[in-house]
C-alpha cells in the first residue's frame, strides 16, 4: 500500500489555521493522511476540521539553549521514526531546521518553505551566523526549498545555505479570494480618515515608526485616525510592552485594536493599510489588504515590494523612517478618493493574478506528487529485484 502520510510541522497552530488550512483541506481531499506537529495554543483544536491529526510538539521558539533544542531534535526524530512520512513539511526556524535534520537522518523526503528571515537576518549579529550554519546543514538534502520573495532565494542560494535546483519562489502562502473580497463601506468623506497596522505588536514590523509617524501626520491632519491591530507577543524579545501602546492610546494618538479571528470588518473600514516593516517573506496582512481592494503603504524591502506596486496599488516608503512614512501618510490621505479606490481595485486584481492561494497549492501537490511517484518507481524497481532473485534460485 503506497504511502499517503504527510506530516507538518510549524511553532504555531494558529499559522497553520490563518495561513495553511487551504493547503491542509487540499492535501486531505487528495487523500493524504496530514498530521501537524506545532505547541498548544488556542488554534490546537480547530485544526481537526482542516482533515488532520494535531500533535503537541512544545518547543522554545525565541530560546537559543543548545540543551532545549537538542530535546526538541531527539522529538522530531521519534515521532518522524514512529510515523515514517511520505513526506516532510517544515514551516519557521525550528521546524525547518530541527525537523528537517531530523527527517534526512531518517531518509525521510522533506519540502521546506522560507516564509521570512525574521530579526536574526534583520541584525546580522552573531546569532545570524549560527542560523545560516544551521540552515546550511538542515536544507542540503531537501527535495524542495521554497521561499515567498527573490530577495531571500537569491540570499539563501549565494550564500551556499539551499541548492539552487530544488530553491523555488512561491507567491507567499497566497490568499483565499472567496474569504477576502472587497465590502463596501462608508464613504470616507463622511467619517475620518484612518491608517491601520495589521501584525504582531514587534519593532521589526515599523511599529514604533507607525506611532511616530502619526503623531508627525497629526500635526497637519488633526481629524486623522490610526489604528493597531495584533497581538503583543511578551515572550518574543522584539516585542513591544503593552504599556507602552497603551500609553499612545491614552494619549489619543493610536487606537489599540487587540487581537481578532476576522480581520475583514477592520480591513474594510479602514481606508488605507500601513506595514512599514524591516523585512517580511511575503506578509500576509499585505495580501489581505489587497484582495478587499484597500489601498496600501509599505515599506520599500524584500516581501512589502512583492505585494505593493509603487504608486499604482499603493504607496512604498523608506525602511525605519518615520518622517518618510508621515509624508506618504499625508499623500494618500489628500488623495482624491476615486484615485484610492483605483489603487484598491488595482491591488485586488494583482492579488487574483500573483497570489492566489490555489498557485501555492497546486505546487505543493505537483512536489509531494513527485515523491510519491518516485516512491512507487522504488516499490517496483524492489519487486522486480526480488522477483530475479526467487526465478534465479
Amino acid at each position: 500500500m503506497m504511502n499517503k502520510k504527510i506530516v507538518i510541522s510549524v511553532n504555531t497552530a494558529w499559522n497553520i489555521h490563518n495561513f495553511r488550512s487551504g493547503l491542509v483541506k487540499a492535501l486531505n481531499r487528495q487523500g493524504y493522511d496530514v498530521m501537524v506537529m506545532a505547541p498548544e495554543d488556542g488554534y490546537s483544536q480547530r485544526l481537526a476540521p482542516l482533515g488532520c491529526r494535531f500533535k503537541l510538539l512544545s518547543m522554545d521558539n525565541n530560546g537559543t539553549s543548545p540543551s532545549r533544542d537538542l530535546a526538541l531534535l531527539i522529538k522530531y526524530w521519534r515521532v518522524l521514526q514512529s510515523v515514517r512520512p511520505l513526506a516532510y513539511l517544515g514551516y519557521t526556524i525550528k521546524p525547518n531546521v530541527y525537523g528537517s535534520i531530523a527527517a534526512h537522518g531518517l531518509d525521510i523526503p522533506v519540502i521546506n518553505n522560507i516564509a521570512g528571515l525574521g530579526a536574526t537576518f534583520i541584525r546580522n549579529s552573531l546569532l545570524t551566523g549560527l542560523v545560516k550554519r544551521l540552515y546550511r546543514v538542515s536544507l542540503r538534502k531537501s527535495r524542495r526549498v521554497f521561499f515567498q520573495n527573490e530577495d531571500d532565494r537569491n540570499l539563501f542560494v549565494q550564500q551556499g545555505l539551499a541548492r539552487p535546483g530544488v530553491a523555488e519562489v512561491l507567491p507567499g502562502s497566497g490568499i483565499n479570494l472567496q474569504h477576502f473580497q472587497p465590502i463596501e463601506t462608508v464613504a470616507s468623506g463622511e467619517r475620518p480618515f484612518r491608517f491601520l497596522l495589521v501584525s504582531r505588536m514587534l519593532r521589526d514590523k515599523g511599529v514604533e515608526e507607525f506611532a511616530t509617524a502619526a503623531a508627525l501626520v497629526r500635526q497637519h491632519l488633526p481629524g486623522v485616525q490610526f489604528q493597531l491591530l495584533g497581538p503583543v507577543d511578551t515572550k518574543n524579545p522584539n516585542s513591544i510592552a503593552l504599556a507602552r501602546i497603551m500609553e499612545w492610546q491614552k494619549s489619543g494618538l493610536v487606537q489599540y485594536l487587540k487581537e481578532t479571528d476576522d480581520v475583514r470588518p477592520y480591513l474594510s473600514q479602514a481606508d488605507c493599510i500601513v506595514l512599514p516593516s524591516y523585512r517580511e517573506g511575503v506578509p500576509h496582512s499585505l495580501l489581505e489588504a489587497a484582495a478587499m481592494a484597500r489601498p496600501i503603504i509599505a515599506t520599500d524591502v524584500a516581501g512589502c515590494r512583492d505585494v505593493v506596486d509603487d504608486q499604482e496599488n499603493g504607496l512604498l516608503c523608506k525602511v525605519r523612517n518615520a518622517a518618510d512614512l508621515a509624508e506618504k501618510m499625508l499623500h494618500m490621505a489628500r488623495l482624491p478618493e476615486e484615485r484610492r479606490l483605483q489603487m484598491g481595485a488595482a491591488g485586488r486584481h494583482k492579488a487574483i493574478a500573483q497570489f492566489d492561494e490555489n498557485i501555492v497549492i497546486a505546487k505543493y501537490l505537483s512536489a509531494i506528487g513527485q515523491l510519491e511517484a518516485a516512491g512507487r518507481e522504488r516499490s517496483v524497481g524492489r519487486l522486480k529485484t526480488t522477483v530475479g532473485r526467487l526465478e534465479r534460485d
